[in-house]
């Protein structure tokens, strides 16, 4: 019952999608037409035979890109990306089917086609998608589920389930290896039965999914489950318990068919990285401008004030634990570290009088623009740290070495929300780690705009 209404739903949505083909082809032509009317006319016929193609193009993409199947799972980035890349490849097809046959079109035409439909399919599936979802919390639309193990685990898993209704996913009960559950309740969901009565809940049950959720120690009974299973019709899921050690953007991958779990693997790659790199040399350079005559007037003051050198550079760990040389206005004495490395403190002696003002107000930080501008260091990250202190924090701070998956940055969110100096090591490593999971773009730009605002100014600055 439930597939033959999932066909139906995404019949709907199929005449829906090209009822909304049809009317972004209209609009396009009739703006084309009206408002660009002075670059000249748009031959009708040739159009609307142009129309008819996109109709049959479009169906075959948005089918085979698999935007018709369920997506109770997928987020709504997600979806609306799957739909732009079905539409620019509708789009490619369409403009080479059209180019082999030489008709005369509107090249303006098929943009402005390709945007609007984009822009009214993304809108309406957002509204249909809020629309089922609280449909599916009234009961309706639901697929029922076992989930097979009664350990922290399965019970993780069914409470997650239970917890998203937009989901649409009910679980039915629970299978654990101890008959002595068997009839309880754990965390509001009846164990059915043992491993061994699965065959009979399958046969008495309504089960449309069934969730293998069982601990590293009891792999070796999943073997038989899938026996059983796959005499039946339910869809099959395997939860690894491998979710404890699943750090940053943990996954599954492929390998030419053959899946392969990720625990860990860097944010930022690709189409990010170019952005990112993109984001630092054109900011770099704003502010290597902006402060050129800081740094020329620190730079000065320094070599009168006869201290010592003016830069100062020190071994630090960036990207993938690779070591670098950072750049720093000096503001301790020569003789600093001559007893050995020592963790910088409000009242260091080592610091001199010019040197406490440039760390206040973070001036001794703005030689680092040459470290961004080299590739070494990032604008926005964590911090980067002194390896003879890594060695320590990384025994003493679980996933301390994950905040190595980014470049370290010269500011970041822990420094713009005070987390800096001597205060608390793991709170800092918990604001880097949550700057990790949730990097974007927008968020480098909001702290940067913090720093800028006044982020570089802090108490804990020394």
């Amino acid at each position: 019952m439930i597939r033959k209404y999932t066909q139906f739903v995404a019949s709907l949505l199929w005449l829906f999608d090209m009822a909304l083909l049809v009317v972004s082809f209209a609009l396009a032509f009739f703006v084309r037409s009206t408002a660009f009317a002075a670059f000249g006319p748009v031959p009708v016929a040739q159009s609307f035979g142009q129309l008819a193609m996109a109709v049959v193009i479009f169906t075959l993409v948005f089918r085979m890109s698999g935007l018709y199947r369920s997506h109770r799972f997928a987020t709504r980035l997600a979806e609306v990306f799957s739909i732009f890349q079905s539409i620019a490849l509708a789009l490619l097809l369409l403009v080479a089917s059209t180019y082999f046959l030489r008709p005369r079109y509107s090249r303006f035409t098929l943009v402005l086609f390709g945007l609007v439909d984009f822009s009214l399919m993304s809108l309406t599936r957002a509204v249909a998608r809020n629309l089922i979802a609280e449909v599916r919390r009234r009961g309706h639309n639901l697929r029922y589920a076992l989930v097979i193990g009664a350990g922290k685990l399965g019970r993780t898993v069914a409470q997650r389930l239970e917890a998203r209704r937009e989901y649409g996913v009910k679980v039915v009960g629970l299978l654990a290896r101890d008959e002595r559950r068997v009839g309880r309740a754990l965390g509001g969901v009846e164990v059915l039965g043992t491993y061994d009565d699965l065959e009979q809940v399958l046969g008495s049950r309504q089960i449309d999914q069934v969730y293998i959720a069982l601990p590293l120690s009891l792999h070796h009974r999943v073997r038989d489950l899938l026996v059983t299973l796959s005499t039946h019709t339910a869809d099959v899921k395997v939860v690894p318990d491998l979710y404890q050690f699943m750090t940053l953007n943990g996954g599954v991958e492929e390998i030419d068919g053959m899946p392969i779990v990720a625990l860990a693997h860097g944010p930022i790659h690709g189409w990010d990285a170019v952005g990112k790199r993109a984001f630092d040399l054109i900011f770099g350079s704003l502010m290597l401008i902006g402060t050129a005559p800081v740094l020329l007037a620190t730079a000065v003051a320094l070599k009168l004030s006869g201290t010592g050198s003016v830069f100062f550079a020190q071994e630090r760990m960036g990207l993938d634990g690779r070591t670098f040389r950072l750049l720093k206005f000096r503001s301790m004495r020569q003789d600093a570290e001559q007893n050995g490395a020592k963790w910088a403190t409000a009242d260091d002696a080592r610091t001199t009088r010019l040197g406490r003002f440039l760390r206040k107000f973070s001036i001794d930080e703005l030689p680092q623009v040459f470290n961004i501008l080299k590739g070494e260091m990032s604008l926005v990250g964590p911090r980067p740290e002194r390896p003879i202190f890594i060695e320590a924090f990384k025994k003493q701070i679980p996933r301390y070495n994950l905040r190595h998956k980014v470049k370290s940055g010269l500011t970041g969110l822990a420094q713009v929300e005070g987390w800096r100096g001597s205060t608390s090591v793991e709170k800092r490593i918990e604001r880097d780690l949550y700057y990790i999971e949730h990097w974007s773009l927008w968020l480098d730009f909001k702290i940067l705009l913090r720093t800028a605002l006044g982020g570089f100014l802090s108490k804990n600055a020394y």
